[in-house]
């Protein structure tokens, strides 16, 4: 099974076990997985050991009571956690938390987005484009912000699987084609 499969799982459902709590519930799970995806995005060598075949299931769950400890979180996702490693799941638990963090958004009407531009812009600016965009969707955006020079010029704006590519140097790629073919 693929990774992604599995993450996906997983997430699902722990999704419809919190949504059986309620909101509020849903919303803590969200932020303690994302807090473990963290604590265990920092420690390669704690993934390392989690994806090693030499340490058997017990030897995992030590090292991972340590790391619950650390993140504070609530006894269902200590269990959530219990059962990755039984089942040999400790590695997707960063993927799990993407996958959760999906379906949050998708229940809160979030879309997230990235916006790269050639330069740094002011946050007067950020805002003005981010609300415009928020009123075009008709939903809320997070956007992720990045420069980039390479582009020259303009934006590229990338929401989900869809890319608005308006920056200087798509528009002389296509001119240089368009000169090749000679149109």
């Amino acid at each position: 099974m693929s990774g992604n499969i599995v993450a996906r799982r997983y997430a699902k459902a722990l999704f419809a076990f919190g949504e059986k709590q309620g909101a509020a519930e849903l919303q803590a799970y969200g932020e303690e997985l994302s807090r473990l995806a963290e604590v265990l995005g920092g420690s390669p060598e704690v993934m390392r050991f989690f994806k090693s075949p030499v340490f058997n299931r017990d030897e995992k769950k030590g090292v991972l009571g340590k790391v619950l400890e650390a993140a504070a979180v609530r006894p269902a996702m200590k269990n959530f956690c219990d059962l990755l490693a039984d089942k040999n799941r400790l590695p997707f638990l960063p993927d799990i938390a993407g996958a959760f963090g999906k379906l949050l958004d998708a229940v809160n009407g979030v879309v997230r987005g990235r916006l790269v531009t050639a330069v740094e812009l002011p946050e007067a600016r950020r805002t003005d484009i981010k609300n415009k965009l928020e009123k075009q969707a008709g939903k809320q955006l997070e956007l992720d912000y990045a420069v980039e020079p390479g582009i020259l010029g303009g934006i590229v704006l990338k929401v989900g699987d869809k890319v608005l590519d308006a920056s200087l140097r798509a528009q002389l790629d296509i001119l240089k084609e368009t000169i090749k073919r000679g149109e």
